[in-house]
């Protein structure tokens, strides 16, 4: 059924156009966010969805290269290797409290001092369980692909720092490589890398943490399964804590100073590094972007997630640009033929239900891009919000234009401002001056031409005759034959509404003599009205049946001003008391007494011809 519809309305040229122009509007969408025209937006809403605290496994402690150790060791620049290899044998002085591991995240390249050195590398062998740091230059380049052509590169490893030999030879080592994303945070981790030596053999170096976390399930039994990674080995990385949350204020001196107590360490994950903002390593990572992380803590949480098997995989960027397309060809279509109340809480409905799926996504392990759909959506609906405007500013023109040929434009007014689904029957008593004109012997005059010439004659009289009614502001409310009927103060209230009706009146008689000498001229006939003006109370509003009703007012007043336009001669203007009262001062009348007598009226009620409005 729901196909039938939509297929209905496409056969429409204007529903067609439209669909055409969101069709375009679609694909250009799904195309800038394919291309990442709004990739910084998505990341800080992943990173604020996504990226929450978590509690600790309470496995991995950080001993702090910080400001007090700096205190009483000095610049950290000027250290030589005793410092770290008192730590070392600081740890393991007690064989039954050895750490599980421990992972140094410090450069120690080339030789120095050789006694330092031998005594660096001497602790590192006797405690037995030591990871230290390497790293990977890397730098972008031209590199030849398998069909001979060269291709720009951005992920090359130009070279391989390692620590010294001694060093090397009694330690396993890990990468301590860290690369931001394009906006500056830190949210993938490099598993690995391959590395081409000068022998032209290929060595796959794999992380700090990833080498501390495989070290420490190989002590309890625990396997280490590698996560999926991109064709640069990143895999994205699950944060488990905010800057300081390892920091327990044990640090480099008082380790060597003998003030940490073992049971602080044994068995556990000892991670060594920079923790003072003058070592400058520091990152901006996802979790908390008020304070930046020290390299040492970043480790920690790798290998938080390494221990927990806490990956995540990012869905293809093609399959969900595809999803994408679809479901928001869909909602705009939806968006476009229902109402805008409907259309909003479906709108509100897709967006929530977006939220929610990728969030339910991220727990099953999968990354998303949390923006494009819900923004999608949002521009879709806006979109459709002008479709439906454009629709309703239409449409209204039209009936505007429509109504304004059959009834006054005051009304036509007040009934676009209420809505017309709110046209109901009914009415509301109010003060109004009402006119009547009409034309003198034109029953006779019937009779006696052809219906074309009567038709000419009345279109050329109520043309005349509406302008003037339009000229001074009244409601020109219908045409019965040659008859008319005006009033002033409704649809809304108007000043001096009865000098408005008398000064139509008065208009009305002039332009039937202007009428009349050119109907004398083209088909030999004169045109004589006669006018009624009475004033007010009256009941006005819509009236008649639910499928067809007229805006008109109704009565006594009304029926007076009918009885006086009945009796008045032609060229001539009948008015009440009560509307000669209104404008004393203003307008000249001739009172005819009680001499004429209007039907439904008492005795007594007088009537008086106006001669002159000044």
């Amino acid at each position: 059924m729901r196909k039938k519809i939509i297929r209905s309305y496409l056969k429409r040229p204007k529903y067609r156009n439209l669909a055409i122009l969101f069709f375009i509007l679609t694909v250009l969408y799904t195309f800038a966010v394919y291309f990442k025209v709004v990739n910084r937006a998505d990341k800080w809403i992943q990173d604020s969805l996504y990226q929450k605290p978590q509690a600790v496994s309470g496995e991995v402690v950080i001993i702090g290269i910080d400001n007090e150790t700096i205190e009483h060791f000095g610049p950290y620049n000027t250290w030589d290797r005793n410092i770290m290899a008192s730590a070392l044998e600081a740890l393991g002085s007690d064989p039954d409290n050895k750490p599980a591991v421990v992972a140094i995240d410090t450069l120690y390249i080339g030789d120095t001092d050789k006694a330092a050195d031998s005594r660096l590398a001497n602790a590192a062998e006797k405690l037995g369980n030591v990871i230290v740091a390497s790293a990977g230059v890397f730098g972008s380049g031209f590199i030849e692909d398998e069909n001979g052509k060269f291709q720009m590169h951005g992920h090359l490893v130009y070279g391989y720092d390692e620590p010294y030999e001694g060093l090397k030879n009694v330690t396993r080592q890990g990468h301590i490589n860290a690369m931001y994303d394009m906006d500056g945070v830190l949210r993938h981790s490099l598993l690995y890398f391959d590395y081409q030596d000068s022998k032209g053999d290929t060595r796959r170096i794999y992380s700090m943490a990833h080498e501390a976390a495989s070290m420490y399930g190989e002590l309890n039994g625990i396997t280490i399964n590698d996560p999926e990674v991109d064709e640069r080995g990143h895999f994205y990385l699950s944060y488990t804590a905010t800057p300081g949350t390892y920091n327990d204020g044990m640090n480099l001196y008082k380790l060597i100073n003998g003030d940490v107590p073992a049971d602080y360490y044994a068995g556990k994950i000892v991670l060594i590094g920079p923790y003072a903002a003058g070592l400058q390593d520091e990152y901006f990572a996802p979790i908390d972007r008020a304070q930046k992380m020290y390299g040492v803590e970043y480790q920690a949480n790798v290998i938080e997630a390494l221990l927990r098997g806490d990956y995540k995989k990012e869905m293809s960027d093609v399959l969900q640009a595809g999803l994408l397309f679809i479901a928001i060809l869909v909602g705009v279509t939806v968006f476009v033929m229902v109402p805008v109340k409907a259309a909003t809480v479906i709108m509100i409905f897709m967006m929530v239900v977006s939220f929610g799926v990728s969030y339910i996504l991220y727990v099953r392990g999968w990354l998303v891009h949390v923006i494009w759909m819900p923004l999608g959506i949002l521009i879709m609906y806006v979109a459709s919000l002008g479709v439906h405007y454009l629709r309703a500013a239409l449409e209204k023109r039209r009936v505007t234009k429509t109504f304004e040929r059959y009834v006054a434009p005051e009304i036509v007014k007040e009934i676009m401002k209420e809505g017309m689904e709110n046209l109901s029957l009914g009415g509301k008593t109010c003060d109004i001056a009402v006119l009547f004109v009409d034309v003198r012997g034109f029953t006779t005059m019937s009779e006696r031409l052809s219906p074309e010439k009567v038709v000419f004659i009345l279109n050329k009289y109520l043309t005349m005759a509406s302008d003037c009614v339009e000229k001074n502001k009244g409601t020109l409310d219908k045409f019965v034959g040659d008859a008319m009927m005006a009033f002033w103060g409704a649809p809304l209230p108007q000043d001096d509404a009865i000098y408005n009706a008398v000064r139509t009146a008065m208009d009305i008689i002039d332009g039937a003599k202007r009428v009349s000498d050119e109907l004398k001229e083209e088909i030999g006939e004169e045109l004589r009205v006669g006018v009624g003006v009475n004033f007010g109370p009256a009941v006005v509003g819509n009236m008649g049946a639910v499928k067809h009703m007229d805006y008109t007012a109704i009565g006594d007043t009304v029926n007076t001003a009918a009885r006086l336009e009945a009796n008045a001669p032609g060229g001539t203007v009948y008015i009440s008391r009560v509307v000669a009262d209104a404008l004393e001062g203003r307008i000249k009348v001739t009172s005819l007494g009680d001499t004429i007598k209007l039907k439904g009226k008492a005795e007594g009620f007088e009537v008086l011809k106006v001669d002159e409005l000044m």
